[in-house]
């Protein structure tokens, strides 16, 4: 299945057998970021139409703003969730990782996302954004490039 243990050696390539023989890279650190980038930008996006009609209220000021977001911060977490749950499981990618050519698959059998794995890794990197993207920077100190999402989910991201 995968070509040396993912533990103890470097990975550069992730290597298996499927119908096409296809060969698996894992996504770079680059790739990630324009997609968690071009995700979030979506994801402001959308809250400021959902909520438009208050922002326009707070007249640009600052605390205004932030006051009407802890409002909401319940339904805004939830809409991150489900956008994110909601497209790895689908997909196998949120839009920003389709426009960055990455996907997630399942760590074990290399396919797709289960619907209760995705929903665990929406909701950890929610979890991880929250105090200060900690668990992103796990992606820095393993070979296999996992988040503390990607983790505790058994995902992978790599490119399509």
């Amino acid at each position: 299945m995968v070509n040396g243990n993912l533990g103890m050696k470097k990975i550069t390539k992730i290597f298996y057998m499927t119908d096409n023989n296809q060969d698996l890279k894992l996504a770079s650190y680059g790739a990630r970021f324009i997609a968690f980038m071009i995700d979030d930008i979506l994801i402001t996006l959308l809250i400021s139409v959902i909520f438009w009609t208050e922002l326009n209220t707070s007249n640009g000021n600052l605390v205004s703003v932030l006051v009407i977001m802890n409002k909401y911060l319940m339904e805004i977490i939830f809409i991150k969730f489900i956008y994110q749950a909601f497209f790895i499981w689908y997909f196998g990618a949120t839009i920003g990782k389709l426009v960055a050519k990455i996907k997630v698959i399942d760590y074990n059998h290399f396919g797709r996302v289960s619907l209760m794995n995705a929903s665990l890794r929406s909701a950890m990197r929610i979890f991880s954004e929250m105090f200060f993207y900690f668990g992103f920077f796990l992606a820095f100190f393993n070979n296999s490039r996992q988040t503390l999402h990607d983790k505790i989910a058994k995902t992978l991201v790599v490119n399509v």
